[in-house]
C-alpha cells in the first residue's frame, strides 16, 4: 500500500529569542516621585446603637420574673427587727474615740525641722531694733513682725517698724520687706485680723493702739486711739480681736497694758478707735487664797503683761501679771473696779482666780486649743512662762500648777501650745549661753525649744538655734493654716520661719486622752 502508520519522535526547535533576551538582562531600579500624604478623619452627622438578642423562650422569661419579685412585707418584718440592733451599733461607733485625730495625710514627709526663711530689715538693724512680735495673717501666707526694744533706751521717741512679707509670692528677698510701715514710738505686739488678711492692730510703747491695712502702701493706718484720757498710760503688750456681737461684720479691738487696764476698742468712720467697754485688775479685788503667797495689796493696779482667750468660751480668759501670777477672768463679770478711774467707760473687776506665781513677772500665757467633747478636759488648760525660767501647766479649776518646767537659768519670753499636736507646745527663751542640762549629761544651747509631751515631760524633743549671736528669743507663733510652720524672732533683729518635721504636725490616735490624763493627775 502507498499509506502506513508510523510513530517518529518529536522534533524541538530552541529559542534563540529567550536566550538573547536573558543574556542582555540588566538590574535596574527606579523611584517614582515623592508622593504627598495627609490623614484625614471623618464622622457621620448622626449615629444609632442596635442592639441583638436572642429570643427568650416562655419558660425563661417566667423564671426571670419570679427571680426579680421582692417579698417587702418579709423585707419589712426584718428590717424592724435588726432595727434597733443597728441603731446601737451606730451610735457605740458614732461616740468610739478609736480613730480621735485621725487624718489621711496626703503631703510629703518632712523628717527633720529645717530653717526655711531668715528674714530682717537692714535698716531696723542697723539701729539694733529688736523683734518685739511677730503674727501670721489669716490666710498663713504673709508673716509681720514688728521692730522695737524691750531692753533699754528711750523707747517713747525711738522711730520703729512694721515689716511684712508674703512667703508665697515668688523672688522673695528676705532683707526687701514688701511692706514697711514707719512707726513714732516702739511698737510692742502685733495681731492680724483673724478673718481679714490685711488688716492688722499693734500696741505701742506710748499706750496707742494703731490698725493698718497692709493693702494700703501709701498710707495703712485707718483707724488709731490717739492720745486721750481713755489711752493706756504704760506700753501696750497685747492685743487681740474679739467679734462685735451687735455688728456682724465688724470686730473690736482688746489691748492690756501694764497700767492695770484691759480696754474694748470700736472702731469709728472718722478713724478713731473709741472706747467701748473695759476692766481694771485692782490688787485688792484679787480672789485670796490661803495657799497662795500674799499679794502686794497696797499696790491700787497690776500690771498686766499678756492674755489669752479659752477657744471654747468667749468670756474665760488669762491674763499674766508683773507680779508673778496668772488670774482667771471673765468679761462677763459685773463688779465694778474700786477705786473709780476717769474713764469715759465705767470699768469692771474680771478677776476670778489667781493662781499658784511664778518667781517673777508673768511674760506669756497661752490657752489649750484642744478638749474633750464630753467632759471639756482641755480647756480647763493653759501654759504660761515669766522670768524665772519655768513653764507651768495649769487647770483652770485649782491654783496649783499640774507640773513644772524649769527650762532655762534666764527668762521665758513667750510659749505657745500647737494649734494641731494637743501635746506640743514652744517656748522662747532668753538664755544665751551653754548650759549642762540633766539628765543629758552634755552642753547644749537652747533658744527655741519644742516640747512633745508623748515623748517627755522633762526635756525638749527639739532645741533650735535661732541666731549666730547668743541672744534671747522675744516671740514666737505657729501658723493655724499651714500647720508645718513656726515663726520666732529675736533680739538681733532677726525673723526665722521653721518647718516643722511631721512628728510635730501629724496627730496621735490617742493624744487628747493623753492629755485628759495630764490634767487629771
Amino acid at each position: 500500500a502507498m499509506f502506513a502508520d508510523l510513530a517518529v519522535p518529536g522534533a524541538d526547535v530552541q529559542s534563540l529569542w529567550r536566550s538573547a533576551r536573558t543574556a542582555r538582562c540588566e538590574a535596574k531600579s527606579c523611584q517614582t516621585g515623592r508622593i504627598s500624604t495627609a490623614e484625614a478623619a471623618t464622622q457621620s452627622h448622626t449615629g444609632r446603637d442596635a442592639a441583638v438578642q436572642t429570643e427568650q423562650g416562655k419558660d425563661a422569661l417566667q423564671d426571670f420574673q419570679q427571680e426579680v419579685q421582692v417579698d417587702y412585707v418579709g423585707l419589712l418584718s426584718f428590717l424592724q427587727r435588726v432595727e434597733d440592733a443597728v441603731i446601737k451599733e451606730l451610735n457605740k461607733n458614732w461616740e468610739s474615740r478609736a480613730f480621735d485625730g485621725f487624718e489621711v495625710n496626703w503631703t510629703d514627709q518632712n523628717e527633720t525641722v529645717l530653717c526655711l526663711h531668715t528674714l530682717s530689715y537692714p535698716e531696723a538693724q542697723d539701729k539694733n531694733l529688736q523683734v518685739t512680735s511677730v503674727s501670721w495673717n489669716a490666710t498663713g501666707s504673709v508673716i509681720a513682725c514688728s521692730y522695737g526694744r524691750l531692753d533699754d533706751g528711750d523707747w517713747s521717741t525711738e522711730k520703729s517698724y512694721v515689716c511684712t512679707w508674703n512667703l508665697d509670692r515668688r523672688g522673695l528677698n528676705p532683707q526687701h520687706p514688701d511692706l514697711v510701715v514707719d512707726v513714732p514710738s516702739s511698737v510692742m505686739c502685733l495681731a492680724f485680723h483673724p478673718s481679714q488678711p490685711s488688716l492688722m492692730a499693734g500696741g505701742l510703747f506710748s499706750g496707742e493702739l494703731v490698725v493698718w491695712d497692709t493693702s494700703r502702701t501709701e498710707d495703712p493706718v485707718i483707724w488709731r486711739t490717739g492720745m486721750t484720757d481713755d489711752t493706756h498710760t504704760d506700753p501696750v503688750y497685747q492685743v487681740h480681736w474679739l467679734p462685735d456681737t451687735k455688728h456682724r461684720h465688724h470686730s473690736r479691738l482688746l489691748s492690756v497694758s501694764t497700767d492695770g487696764k484691759i480696754l474694748v476698742w470700736r472702731e469709728e468712720r472718722d478713724g478713731r478707735l473709741v472706747l467701748a467697754d473695759g476692766f481694771a485688775v485692782v490688787a485688792q479685788q484679787i480672789p485670796r487664797s490661803t495657799r497662795l503667797k500674799k499679794l502686794a495689796w497696797a499696790e491700787a493696779a497690776v500690771g498686766v503683761t499678756s492674755l489669752s482667750f479659752s477657744p471654747f468660751d468667749p468670756h474665760v480668759f488669762v491674763v499674766g501679771v508683773e507680779g508673778g501670777y496668772s488670774l482667771r477672768c471673765s468679761t462677763a463679770a459685773q463688779t465694778p473696779a474700786l477705786p473709780p478711774t476717769g474713764s469715759s467707760v465705767p470699768l469692771r473687776a474680771p478677776v476670778e482666780l489667781a493662781f499658784s506665781p511664778h518667781a517673777g513677772p508673768v511674760y506669756s500665757v497661752s490657752c489649750s486649743p484642744f478638749h474633750r467633747q464630753v467632759l471639756h478636759v482641755g480647756q480647763n488648760l493653759f501654759l504660761s512662762c515669766g522670768t524665772d525660767g519655768q513653764v507651768h501647766l495649769h487647770s483652770m479649776l485649782q491654783t496649783q500648777p499640774l507640773f513644772t518646767l524649769q527650762l532655762s537659768q534666764k527668762y521665758l519670753f513667750c510659749v505657745r501650745w500647737s494649734p494641731v499636736r494637743p501635746l506640743v507646745f514652744a517656748a522662747a527663751s532668753g538664755e544665751g549661753k551653754y548650759l549642762q542640762v540633766p539628765p543629758l549629761g552634755h552642753q547644749i544651747k537652747r533658744e527655741v525649744l519644742l516640747f512633745d509631751l508623748a515623748r517627755s515631760a522633762q526635756k525638749p524633743a527639739v532645741s533650735l538655734k535661732q541666731a549666730l549671736s547668743h541672744c534671747p528669743v522675744y516671740c514666737l507663733e505657729f501658723n493655724s493654716k499651714q500647720t508645718q510652720l513656726l515663726a520666732a524672732g529675736d533680739a538681733a533683729g532677726t525673723l526665722k520661719v521653721w518647718q516643722l518635721s511631721s512628728d510635730f504636725t501629724e496627730q496621735g490616735p490617742r493624744e487628747k486622752n493623753h492629755l485628759e490624763q495630764l490634767a487629771s493627775e
